[in-house]
């Protein structure tokens, strides 16, 4: 296959496109092998900063940095090739007005080779979303429960439900007019991103929303099983892998204390033995 036939990452012009097609297929990574795995499975892949609860032992998002996401961001670009990268901008890197967003933006980018930024927040955010866009940076958005704001939003609850709906949709048509290529959907009511899927013109990305939705992420330490510290009911389990490992450590520490690990196959003779053949 000659360099040009080789497949590429989407850009975000090509996600934007699968607007009403396939669905789109993502997950969050954190590390080299785990952006391998998914490498030309997912359509694109979220360094989120869910990485500070996941892996850093955080107990939410809000103390994750940009050296924090510059450092995963990197990690995760080297196992990708035929996947697109998005990076979270990290709570504080962006709200305070447009041209802070800009430098963060600019350097998350330039420094992990992601191929767009994701943000948080809908009306609020119009302004500095369309300032990005304007000035190169692709941007994708995130209304419903926003994790950033937890503190003001009482929690890790349902948002969209009775008056909240209007304010929910109202946020998600701001974010598209304002030129973001997609939308992530949080831990809304079904009926609600079904009706914001109809109405913007960007594909929505639905965690704890429908299966109407233009596409889907989740944690992947979420659906692997790895992270079961909690378990959201908008997470489906397809491995439970925290099971394995620990079973896996248990049976390594019987076998050391027991003297049955290592064995002959596991450790070096004093000299090699000459191959078949060879003269002395």
């Amino acid at each position: 296959m000659s360099a040009s036939a080789r497949p590429t990452a989407p850009m975000p012009h090509d996600i934007r496109a699968m607007k009403g097609q396939t669905p789109i297929v993502s997950l969050t990574a954190y590390t080299t092998p785990m952006a391998r795995n998914m490498d030309g499975v997912c359509d694109f892949a979220l360094v989120g900063d869910s990485v500070g609860m996941v892996l850093h032992g955080l107990p939410s998002t809000l103390g994750v940095t940009l050296e924090m996401m510059i450092l995963h961001g990197k990690a995760v670009a080297r196992g990708l090739s035929r996947t697109m990268m998005v990076i979270d901008m990290p709570f504080g890197s962006y709200e305070e007005d447009p041209e802070q967003a800009f430098r963060n933006a600019a350097m998350l980018m330039r420094e992990t080779g992601a191929g767009a930024v994701k943000l948080e927040g809908g009306q609020t955010m119009a302004t500095t979303i369309a300032f990005l866009v304007a000035r190169g940076i692709p941007v994708m958005a995130h209304v419903g429960l926003t994790p950033q704001s937890v503190n003001t939003l009482g929690g890790y609850r349902v948002q969209g439900r009775d008056a909240q709906a209007e304010t929910v949709r109202a946020d998600a048509r701001a974010v598209a007019q304002a030129g973001a290529f997609a939308v992530v959907l949080e831990k809304i009511p079904q009926p609600l991103a079904d009706t914001i899927t109809a109405e913007v013109p960007i594909p929505t990305i639905g965690i704890g929303a429908s299966a109407g939705c233009d596409g889907q992420i989740l944690v992947v330490d979420d659906m692997l099983g790895l992270f079961d510290a909690f378990k959201p009911k908008f997470v489906k389990r397809y491995a439970e892998l925290n099971t394995l490992a620990r079973q896996a450590i248990q049976d390594y520490a019987e076998e050391v204390r027991a003297r049955r690990f290592p064995t002959s196959d596991h450790v070096f003779a004093a000299e090699q033995p000459a191959a078949k053949g060879a003269t002395q």
